[in-house]
């Protein structure tokens, strides 16, 4: 037998993509602690903490109104599945995360999106997840976003649009309200 046909077979890892943003970056630099465009090792059994707290966060942001522990991600497997997903659970006792449009407080938790934005303050962290096959760890590969991630990924805004494409708040027009038109009307 030759070296590569007793070699190992190369698994995939999943890995957690996440791009941050804050306004205040270049002036405060609180992202100075995190390491960006190097994959990182997590064993699958450890949470990824997220917060201000060096002795409990792997992963830290160096600004007095983060918590101690902002948030955390669990790495685990669906049951009879081989689907691997991340679990987001606000560790803030003081600041809501939301997850795309789900508002969650203190130690609620849901399953992270395969692609979503997680804000809390004026953070901003777009996720993306690449799946794998890696039972024992995950990576996580971080990058520093030089616009808003909101407004680069042009989401649609909460703000309704009328039908013809053109917000009334954009041409505010004195002592007039909306008017509501059954679409048979003519």
């Amino acid at each position: 037998m030759t070296s590569l046909e007793e070699a190992e077979t190369e698994e995939t890892v999943t890995c957690l993509h996440m791009t941050f943003y804050h306004p205040c970056q270049e002036d405060k630099m609180m992202f100075r602690c995190l390491n960006f465009c190097k994959r990182e090792q997590v064993r699958a059994d450890e949470m990824a903490r997220f917060g201000r707290d060096s002795n409990l966060c792997h992963y830290n942001l160096m600004d007095s109104r983060v918590s101690r522990i902002q948030f955390a991600l669990q790495f685990y497997r669906k049951l009879n599945s081989s689907e691997f997903c991340f679990e987001i659970k606000n560790m803030s006792k003081k600041t809501k995360l939301i997850v795309d449009r789900t508002e969650l407080g203190y130690l609620n938790k849901i399953d992270l999106p395969w692609k979503c934005i997680i804000c809390f303050g004026d953070y901003q962290i777009l996720a993306e997840m690449q799946e794998g096959e890696s039972v024992d760890y995950f990576e996580t590969h971080l990058h520093l976003a030089e616009v808003p991630i909101l407004e680069e990924r042009c989401l649609p805004s909460l703000q309704p649009v009328p039908e013809c494409g053109i917000s009334s708040s954009l041409f505010p027009s004195p002592g007039k309200s909306p008017i509501e038109i059954d679409e048979n009307e003519s």
